[in-house]
């Protein structure tokens, strides 16, 4: 009987269930749409957002500061602290490690350009294109490439180990008679104690590198000529990491030292700038790992605010569905009074009439519900190919959530009309009153 009563009022008002139907199919495909590209926005625009550079930095924690001048760094060779480039695998292996993109160490030595009037400025020691070994057996490409990407040459980069190197735009053009890809310089240490330090290393230029930096006015050489013409085999002085984080929260700007086990164990594992940047002291032990601020905040500040959008556009659909059903809901109420008064004079309970309309709601919700989700999930990957030039990934657990909110909004909606159907007494119905 019940059921009956349930399949007849869907023969006798297809166009208002219709109504009811398109209303949460609507709702559900925005909010469909929206949770997808929410949940892609937050790696996909933290990818975007390495090419602003690394967003860590390690030093040792006994190293001094440099002294540039004009971009030239005059202190000695042989001054300093530095960091062991076997021990730069280690990252790899942390809690985050899949979260680390990019590890480019920098070695620089004070040196001069030989000739009838030796110049000074720096050799700049890195990796544009290097596979590094990881403990765990395997190896990670890295370098300039990935932590640098904005960094431009003219001509080509130099290749890992050989004697080759690039030349800043400002060095390049202040160089006697100017310098271009394909001569030789001659590049010597200055003021070295070390007895390892090469005398003078004769090194091909490649191209003419253009950063907006100190960089424009120093040599880049593969970080084996650095250590060679230093005499510090295997040493790095800093390194930059790029790193996939997610905005930081209240949570994440508190001491570790200061959290509850619970807390702590929420902190750790979540990718904050703060957690990665703590693991990484851990595995390399007598460094200093400073968050790069102005990449960091920028990243959160952007991710936040798209995130909070998204949001809002998501309660905003909710809120227009629950709506359209409560609209529907009360006007289908409304018309069937005289079906609600026959029932309770015959014995219906007001949990009964209840019943009926909500079974039918949960139809409807069901069938928007999945109709919603995949228009939404045609929406989402166009939205994405649009923003990000990627669609979106559909995401098939988004299903039991969608249909869950179609359901809740079928039944928030429906409220505000049962309670006046469950007021409705039956006798002045039958009467036409």
């Amino acid at each position: 009987m019940f059921a009956r009563l349930v399949r007849e009022s869907f023969l006798r008002n297809p166009k208002r269930k219709s109504l009811t139907a398109a209303a949460l199919m609507v709702g559900m495909a925005v909010t469909t749409a929206t949770l997808t590209v929410a949940l892609d926005v937050g790696d996909r625009m933290a990818r975007e957002f390495r090419s602003l550079g690394a967003n860590l930095m390690i030093t040792p924690q006994s190293d001094t500061l440099p002294v540039n001048i004009g971009g030239v760094d005059y202190r000695p060779v042989d001054e300093g602290a530095y960091l062991n480039q076997a021990d730069l695998g280690k990252l790899k292996m942390i809690f985050w490690r899949h979260n680390i993109l990019g590890i480019t160490p920098f070695l620089d030595v004070p040196a001069e350009i030989q000739g009838s009037q030796p110049i000074r400025t720096t050799l700049i020691g890195t990796w544009y294109e290097h596979s590094l070994p990881v403990p765990d057996g395997t190896t990670f490409k890295t370098g300039l490439s990935v932590t640098h990407p904005w960094w431009k040459v003219q001509g080509r980069w130099f290749e890992s180990g050989a004697k080759e190197c690039v030349v800043g735009t400002s060095l390049a053009a202040s160089y006697p008679g100017g310098m271009r890809p394909g001569m030789t310089i001659s590049l010597a240490a200055r003021d070295s104690t070390s007895p390892g330090a090469a005398q003078a290393i004769p090194l091909l230029v490649t191209g003419i590198a253009s950063t907006g930096g100190a960089e424009d006015k120093a040599v880049l050489a593969p970080l084996s000529v650095a250590q060679d013409l230093s005499g510090h085999p295997g040493k790095v002085r800093q390194v930059f990491v790029s790193a996939l984080t997610k905005p930081e929260d209240s949570l994440a700007g508190r001491d570790p030292k200061t959290l509850t086990a619970t807390e702590y164990d929420q902190w750790f594992c979540s990718p904050y700038i703060s957690s990665i940047q703590f693991q990484i002291k851990q595995s390399l032990p007598g460094t200093d790992v400073r968050a790069i601020r102005r990449v960091a905040d920028t990243e959160g500040r952007i991710l936040s605010r798209i995130s909070t959008l998204l949001w809002i556009v998501t309660l905003a659909a909710l809120t227009a569905a629950g709506l359209a059903v409560a609209s529907t809901a009360a006007t289908a109420i409304l018309r069937r009074r005289a079906e609600i008064g026959i029932m309770k004079a015959i014995g219906g309970t007001n949990g009964m009439v209840s019943s009926i309309f909500l079974v039918e709601q949960m139809i409807l919700a069901t069938l928007g519900g999945a109709i919603g989700y995949f228009i939404g999930t045609g929406l989402a990957r166009i939205l994405g190919k649009s923003v990000f030039g990627v669609p979106a990934t559909p995401r098939l657990i988004l299903l039991p959530i969608v249909l869950g909110l179609a359901a809740l909004v079928a039944v928030v909606g429906s409220v505000i009309p049962l309670r006046q159907a469950a007021h409705y007494d039956p006798a002045p119905i039958l009467r036409g009153e």
